[in-house]
């Protein structure tokens, strides 16, 4: 897609992500997308289908950041440095900041998780599960993989650390938003980090 065209879409995203939060999804319309940006409902509709789109579409964003985040080549490549486990714990260490940012940068998928954006349905529901499910795999590989190399305690259920990643990023964001506290908080993100991996080193 051109950079013109991808501009376009990243603003009719930014658009309707900000109607979503502040409007709920159902009051939400195309619409009114096309008015804030002074567009034509032609233009929206050659990027997304109807709404629903639009919001799987910042699902997809995210799962693919982290994927690109936990990406196996990376894992492999540096592996075969033969690092040592102060070097794999700090490798370990940036990959779970740079998630649990990717995570807090976007509110509207923890609000989406705790079903509190007005409007949503059971499609849509089903949606941010499978989303979900498809980050919970992407961390499970990375667990998994350090823990047969030995990186990890043998002991190490990688499904469990997975949702204990996402888990904690969900509550942190929740609670941070609802005591108008700084989800990225240096401190606060450092302490869940090391509470992670000194719990699976």
């Amino acid at each position: 897609m051109p950079a013109k065209g991808q501009r376009r879409k990243q603003q009719i995203i930014e658009t309707a992500k900000e109607m979503f939060l502040t409007q709920g999804f159902q009051s939400s319309h195309i619409g009114q997308v096309c008015d804030k940006l002074n567009i034509a409902r032609g233009t929206v509709y050659q990027y997304f289908g109807n709404k629903r789109e639009i919001l799987y579409a910042i699902l997809d964003d995210v799962e693919e950041k982290v994927a690109d985040i936990f990406d196996a080549d990376d894992l492999f490549d540096y592996l075969k440095t033969n690092p040592g486990k102060e070097a794999i714990s700090q490798f370990t260490s940036d990959r779970l900041t740079r998630c649990l940012k990717t995570l807090i940068m976007e509110p509207i998928v923890i609000r989406l998780i705790f079903k509190e954006i007005p409007g949503i349905d059971d499609e849509v529901i089903e949606r941010v599960e499978k989303f979900i499910e498809n980050v919970s795999k992407i961390i499970v590989h990375d667990v998994d993989e350090l823990r047969a190399r030995g990186f990890l305690r043998k002991s190490v259920q990688a499904e469990v650390i997975a949702k204990i990643v996402i888990g904690g990023v969900i509550l942190i964001v929740h609670e941070s938003e609802r005591l108008k506290k700084d989800p990225m908080d240096k401190e606060v993100v450092s302490s869940y980090v090391e509470a992670i991996l000194w719990g699976i080193a």
